[in-house]
């Protein structure tokens, strides 16, 4: 009689994995594999769209970005004086939810008519207001701006890949930030050395900053706000979508690698 109800006891068991089993294999949900998009052929600038203040769309002064060596180059050789000229390059389409990666690397020295702070410092916008637009003497497009900073001197710190807020808002710990810059976690680079920069967005929800693959900044619900009055009547209005560029503010930068992963 024991040894029965041994058997039984078995019995049981393995009718129990074995269903476990087939449960699992049930529930299980094929992947669905992303190929990562290059927004940047390192051929030419085709897929992207010119806008400096105070000229009209896609008139790219002094050939402020062109494509040299298959990096894309933000430059100054053709300015006497900076003289407010901030510009952006924006890629062809908007995006809402995904990873942008890419690398970049300031080099050379400040144009002339550059303000101070405007050293060694560009950005990444994302969930931006499209180029067309802007108006004519904007310098800034509302979006949300991955701020990159090099460092200037050896005893600074000086962290990149932080947050700056034209137009917009953001949350932090469920609490709303009208702080317009804030600084990340990350070390300082210093010289030319190349960057490597990752940023994932969720629509509406949650946005991280990586540098060279160490979380360094995390907020959410980005938002309409701010002193642009443009767009005052959406005030706090959350940002589902928008458009990616890339930054000239008077020193020259160079991008490479830039890639983008959607994600449904």
């Amino acid at each position: 009689m024991k040894y029965l109800f041994k058997i039984l006891i078995f019995t049981l068991c393995v009718m129990s994995f074995s269903n476990c089993k087939e449960d699992k294999k049930e529930e299980k949900v094929p992947e669905v594999t992303k190929e990562w998009i290059q927004l940047f052929n390192g051929e030419d600038l085709n897929d992207w769209i010119v806008k400096i203040k105070g000229y009209p769309l896609n008139e790219n002064i002094y050939n402020t970005f062109r494509v040299e060596n298959g990096v894309l180059k933000v430059s100054y050789d053709g300015y006497e004086n900076f003289n407010d000229t901030y510009g952006h390059i924006f890629y062809k389409k908007s995006f809402s939810s995904y990873k942008l990666r890419l690398q970049y690397r300031f080099i050379g020295n400040q144009v002339k008519g550059g303000e101070g702070w405007a050293e060694k410092n560009s950005g990444v916008m994302i969930h931006s207001q499209s180029p067309e637009s802007m108006g004519i003497n904007q310098a800034f497009p509302v979006s949300i701006e991955v701020q990159l900073l090099g460092g200037l001197n050896e005893d600074e710190e000086r962290p990149t890949a932080n947050l700056c807020t034209p137009g917009t808002h953001i949350m932090v710990n469920g609490k709303l930030v009208t702080t317009h810059c804030i600084n990340s976690s990350s070390k300082t680079y210093y010289y030319d050395q190349w960057v490597n920069l990752e940023v994932l967005v969720i629509p509406d929800s949650i946005i991280t900053h990586k540098i060279n693959g160490k979380e360094v900044l995390s907020y959410s619900k980005p938002q309409i706000g701010g002193n642009y009055n443009i767009l005052k009547a959406r005030e706090g209005e959350l940002l589902k979508e928008g458009y990616i560029s890339l930054q000239s503010e008077s020193h020259p930068i160079e991008f490479r690698n830039i890639e983008l992963l959607e994600i449904d």
